[in-house]
C-alpha cells in the first residue's frame, strides 16, 4: 500500500510514540476493505507500538479507529485517509501515542475542561485541502477530552449517506447528529462555537491590550507583507484577523508567485504565519473588524471587532481583502451548500457523475469546468459575455472535453430546488431574450471577488465598486489609516502584488510615526 521512500518517512513519525496505539478495523468484502487493511497493516510493520485488530463494530464499513488498547477508541475513520488526509492520520497516531500537539497548553487546558458529550462526524474528499484542518483539529481534542469523538467520513466512499443526509459541501460538520458547520473551520473556532464562554474571555483579553505603533486589519498576502516590515522597524505591531491566510486558504494551485515554481493556498498561508511569527508581531485571530473609530484627541484609532473587543493604535492598516462574487439570484443563497458551491476542487467529489453549471468564463471559471469534467457527468458553463475570457490555452483545453457544453451571452436569473437541494438553474439568452432551464444538481459560481469593505461605509472614502481608494503611497481618506491589497483600488488582484503593497503601506505607516512624533 506504502511505497518505500513513504515508509521510511512514516517510521521516522512513528519513533515518536510513546504509548502502545490499537488501529481496529471493520471490514466488508469491498475492494477499498482490502486496501484500508493492507494500510493498517503497513503501519503496524513500522512500530512495535502499533497493533492491528479486524474486529471492529462501526455501522461504516469499512472504517478503523484508532486508540489506546484497552480504551474505548475516540478517533475513526471511515474511509483510507490518503490523499491530503494522510498527515490527519499520521497526527492522530502520535497524538493518540502520546506525542505533544503543537498547540499552547492553555488551549489544551481549555480543551480538557469542556463539559459534556460531543460525538463528531465530518464528511471529507480526499482532494479537499481545507478538510484536514477540521479533522486535525476535532481528532486533537477528541485525544485531549473523554467526552469528545470524531469520525472523518469520505463522502465518495459513502455516496449513498451523503445522498440521504443531503451532504453538498465538505468539509460539513455534524454534532451529535445535527448540522454543526461546513466550510473550514480552525480549531479556535470550533472550541468558541461549543464553549460559548470562550469568546468573551477572549474579548476581554483582546481589550485589555495596550495602543498599537501599527495595526494590521486582515491577516492575508498583504497583511502579512505589512507585519513583516512594521516589526522590522521594531514597533509595536498587531495583527488582527478573522482567519489568518484570508482567501489564500481557499486557493489551490498557485503557479505565477515568483521564484516559487508551485505551491497551494494553504501551504503559502502556513508560511506566511511562520514567517510572521518570527517576530514581535501580536496576532490577534478569528476576529472581524466591525468599525472603524478615529479619536482624533487622544491620537488613536480605534478598531471594533464583532466579539465587543476594542483594539486602539497610532496607525492602522486594512488589509481584509475580497471574498468571492455571488450571483445574487433568487435561490442561491438557500441552497448554499445544498448544490451551490464556490469550491469546485473541494465539492465537486460530492457530485461524482451527477450534472453541474459552472457561472463565469473567466480563468477560474474555465479552470472549474475542467477540473469537474474528471469528475461529473455533465458540465454547462456560462458566460455572461459573448465570448470567454479565459487564457487561450485554458479555452483550449476544455473545449476538447466530450462532457461540456458552453454556453455565452447567458444570464443567470434563479437557482432552483425542491425544497432540500439544487435541481436546476434558469437564465436568460441575451441574444434572443428567451428564458431557459438546465437540469442539474450543482451550480459552481466563479464570476470574481467582492471587497470586504462593508464595515468601513461613511467612514472613509471608497469607491463605487466597493474598494478603498489609496495613493501611491497606500494612504486612505483619514490620515493615519493605510490600505493594501485586494480590498483597495489597485489593479490586478495577485498575491505578489498584494504582498508589494502590504510592504509599501507598513512603509508609509512608519514614516507617518515618525513625521508625527517630529511635528
Amino acid at each position: 500500500m506504502l511505497d518505500a521512500n513513504i515508509q521510511a518517512q512514516l517510521r521516522a513519525y512513528l519513533e515518536k510514540i510513546q504509548h502502545p496505539v490499537e488501529l481496529v478495523g471493520t471490514f466488508d468484502g469491498s475492494n477499498q476493505a482490502q486496501e484500508m487493511l493492507a494500510l493498517l497493516q503497513d503501519i503496524a510493520s513500522l512500530s512495535d507500538k502499533v497493533s492491528v485488530q479486524k474486529n471492529g463494530h462501526s455501522v461504516r464499513r469499512p472504517s478503523f479507529s484508532v486508540g489506546r488498547p484497552g480504551e474505548p477508541a475516540r478517533i475513526s475513520f471511515a474511509g483510507i485517509p490518503m490523499g491530503h488526509e494522510f498527515t490527519s492520520l499520521i497526527l492522530a497516531l502520535l497524538h493518540t501515542g502520546g506525542h505533544p500537539p503543537k498547540i499552547e497548553a492553555s488551549v489544551i487546558e481549555e480543551i480538557r475542561s469542556i463539559p459534556g458529550q460531543f460525538h463528531f462526524e465530518t464528511f471529507i474528499s480526499l482532494s479537499c485541502h481545507n478538510c484536514p484542518d477540521v479533522v486535525q483539529a476535532l481528532n486533537l481534542m477528541a485525544v485531549q477530552n473523554p467526552g469528545i469523538s470524531h469520525q472523518m467520513i469520505d463522502g465518495a466512499l459513502f455516496q449513498g449517506e451523503v445522498t440521504e443526509r443531503q451532504i453538498m459541501g465538505v468539509p460539513t460538520i455534524l454534532l451529535n447528529g445535527e448540522p454543526f458547520g461546513q466550510g473550514r473551520m480552525t480549531l479556535e473556532e470550533i472550541i468558541g462555537k461549543i464553549d460559548t464562554g470562550a469568546l468573551q474571555r477572549e474579548a476581554e483579553k483582546v481589550s485589555a491590550r495596550a495602543p498599537f505603533d501599527v495595526l494590521i486589519v486582515g491577516g492575508g498576502p498583504a497583511g502579512a507583507a505589512a507585519a513583516i516590515y512594521a516589526a522590522r522597524k521594531g514597533i509595536r505591531t498587531g495583527v488582527v484577523s478573522e482567519r489568518f491566510g484570508g482567501q489564500v486558504l481557499d486557493t489551490l494551485a498557485i503557479e505565477n508567485f515568483i521564484s516559487v515554481k508551485e505551491t497551494d493556498g494553504p501551504r503559502l498561508a502556513a508560511g506566511l504565519e511562520e514567517h510572521v511569527k518570527e517576530y514581535d508581531v501580536d496576532i490577534i485571530n478569528l476576529q472581524r473588524a466591525e468599525a472603524l473609530l478615529p479619536n482624533r484627541e487622544e491620537g488613536l484609532t480605534e478598531v471594533r471587532l464583532a466579539s465587543g473587543a476594542r483594539l486602539r493604535s497610532k496607525t492602522v492598516i486594512i488589509a481584509t481583502g475580497a471574498r468571492w462574487r455571488e450571483m445574487n439570484v433568487p435561490g442561491e443563497k438557500r441552497y448554499r451548500g445544498h448544490g451551490v458551491a464556490y469550491c469546485p476542487h473541494c465539492d465537486g467529489p460530492l457530485f461524482k457523475g451527477k450534472r453541474v453549471a459552472v457561472i463565469g468564463g473567466g480563468n477560474s471559471g474555465v479552470e472549474a469546468a475542467i477540473d469537474l469534467a474528471g469528475v461529473v457527468g455533465q458540465v454547462t458553463l456560462l458566460e455572461f459575455e459573448a465570448i470567454l475570457r479565459a487564457d487561450a490555452i485554458l479555452q483550449k483545453k476544455l473545449f476538447s472535453l466530450s462532457n461540456v457544453q458552453v454556453i455565452t451571452q447567458a444570464l443567470s436569473t434563479e437557482v432552483t430546488g425542491d425544497g432540500q437541494k439544487v435541481n436546476g438553474l434558469l437564465y436568460t439568452d441575451r441574444a434572443s431574450g428567451e428564458s431557459r432551464r438546465i437540469d442539474l444538481e450543482g451550480v459552481f459560481v466563479q464570476i470574481g471577488l467582492l471587497p470586504n469593505s462593508e464595515w468601513l461605509r461613511g467612514t472613509i472614502t471608497l469607491s463605487r465598486h466597493g474598494e478603498i481608494e489609496i495613493d501611491a503611497r497606500c494612504e486612505t481618506s483619514l490620515p493615519g489609516v493605510f490600505a493594501a491589497g485586494d480590498v483597495t483600488t489597485v489593479p490586478y488582484k495577485q498575491i505578489v502584488i498584494a504582498m508589494g503593497e502590504g510592504s509599501k503601506a507598513a512603509l508609509s505607516a512608519f514614516d507617518h510615526l515618525i513625521r508625527r512624533s517630529l511635528s
